[in-house]
């Protein structure tokens, strides 16, 4: 989405070049591929590993963090080692859209229009604000302090994260269109107000 948005703003003319039918098959076979074998790689070794602490998991979701937890011996390391793998990944990606974003708004602030500009933020917001909201629940999911863990915390966290932006997802891209704003705003003139 981000590479999408880019190249819709900062190179409009050349989009259906850049973007089309067999550069997004590409990308999405990318995706699919990377995401297939990522998960692959960690259910085989977490498949792998030793439990001596049973295989309860107070968790809605079968987290590798969780499971990692049962383990009795230093079989462990390889999936410590996947995870990294894995974060490496996620922060390139990470990294490729913040670029992306970065060469964006400078297009963007560069723009003469202010129809033009708030066109531009229209179109992007969304997607950020999903990312955004994808981003912060996972980070604070993982990399919180052993102190403030608690499984109900990790619970609420695990479905915020997992749950959440998908869900908020269709609903920040139909904002933009006109007859939702406005059945919304309906909506809420109907509601009573105490």
């Amino acid at each position: 989405m981000a590479y999408d948005r880019y190249i819709a703003i900062c190179r409009p003319l050349h989009y259906g070049t850049l973007l089309g039918t067999r550069a997004c098959v590409r990308m999405a076979a990318a995706a699919w591929a990377s995401g297939f074998l990522n998960a692959l790689l960690h259910t085989a070794n977490t498949f792998s590993i030793p439990l001596c602490q049973g295989n309860v998991l107070d968790q809605f979701f079968c987290e590798i963090p969780q499971i990692l937890k049962l383990s009795c011996s230093h079989s462990y390391l390889r999936e410590v080692g996947l995870l990294v793998v894995s974060v490496g990944l996620g922060w390139g990606c990470f990294i490729f859209i913040v670029l992306s974003y970065v060469q964006i708004f400078r297009a963007v602030l560069r723009m003469p229009s202010e129809q033009g500009r708030h066109k531009a933020f229209s179109m992007c917001l969304p997607h950020l604000a999903v990312v955004s909201l994808f981003i912060s629940t996972a980070v604070f999911a993982y990399l919180k302090p052993p102190s403030i863990s608690s499984p109900a915390l990790d619970l609420v966290v695990a479905v915020v994260y997992s749950v959440v932006p998908p869900a908020v997802n269709p609903l920040l891209y139909s904002m933009r269109n006109k007859e939702i704003k406005d059945a919304l705003r309906k909506l809420i003139q109907l509601l009573p107000v105490q």
